[in-house]
């Protein structure tokens, strides 16, 4: 027998933000770990945030990457495809902790089918986030009804858009700048300073989401798990 009780509703939902929090404060620590950790241990700022991973690093960076990945395997969304949207946001985190990029080299130019692959994952990682920022978040929001509609939905599309805007200036420095310009670039840290602004962008969307920013979580379980059992409203959605 299901217990549809507001009780069971209003954990389950306490639950669902919680796997929301995890993943925006994953995203939100992980480039200020690696920047301070990194500094603390003698390590100077690198070129991309991938290259921590053959420094002291490694670790933080792999073990945040893989909890991000879980995460996002454990969320479930409204439909078949924000489903698959989460499954395959969590298999390209898990690609980007697992198959290191080669030793200082250039993203676009490796030397090993590992170091391609993590490539790979990260342009499907960071696109799979700008499609939860621009359309399952704010569909879910209508769904769930939720307070401060319309600041959330600013947040969650400025997110998605600065999450695309950082994607295409990294595109053009790979595939379109002269070796020249990217020796110029480099000297900045321009990819890393890039991925960190994309990654703070997913990271405020899922703060958003996850009740963070704007509103209250206790008024808003309250509330959700309310019309849920009370209004037959769609249920959280949860693996069984």
């Amino acid at each position: 027998m299901i217990d549809d009780s507001p009780e069971r509703a209003s954990t389950l939902v306490a639950s669902y933000l919680t796997i929301r929090r995890a993943v925006g404060l994953s995203g939100l620590a992980l480039p200020l770990v690696l920047l301070v950790g990194g500094w603390i241990a003698g390590v100077s700022v690198q070129e991309n945030m991938s290259s921590y991973y053959h420094t002291p690093m490694r670790d933080i960076f792999v073990g945040t990457l893989c909890a991000i990945g879980v995460f996002l395997f454990c969320y479930q969304g409204y439909d078949r495809i924000e489903n698959w949207t989460a499954n395959i946001g969590g298999a390209s985190a898990l690609g980007v902790a697992l198959f290191p990029l080669d030793f200082n080299s250039d993203p676009l130019f490796q030397r090993t089918i590992h170091g391609y692959l993590h490539t790979f994952s990260g342009g499907v990682f960071f696109l799979t986030l700008a499609v939860y920022s621009l359309y399952h978040f704010p569909r879910d929001s209508v769904l769930e009804k939720e307070p401060h509609l319309r600041e959330r939905s600013w947040i969650y599309r400025t997110s998605g858009l600065v999450i695309l805007f950082s994607m295409m200036t990294m595109g053009a420095y790979l595939f379109l700048i002269p070796a020249r310009w990217k020796e110029i670039f480099n000297d900045y840290n321009f990819l890393f300073w890039m991925e960190w602004i994309a990654v703070w962008s997913f990271a405020a969307a899922w703060l958003a989401k996850g009740r963070v920013i704007i509103a209250d979580i206790a008024v808003d379980v309250l509330a959700y798990a309310s019309q849920t059992v009370l209004k037959d409203k769609p249920s959280p959605p949860f693996k069984s």
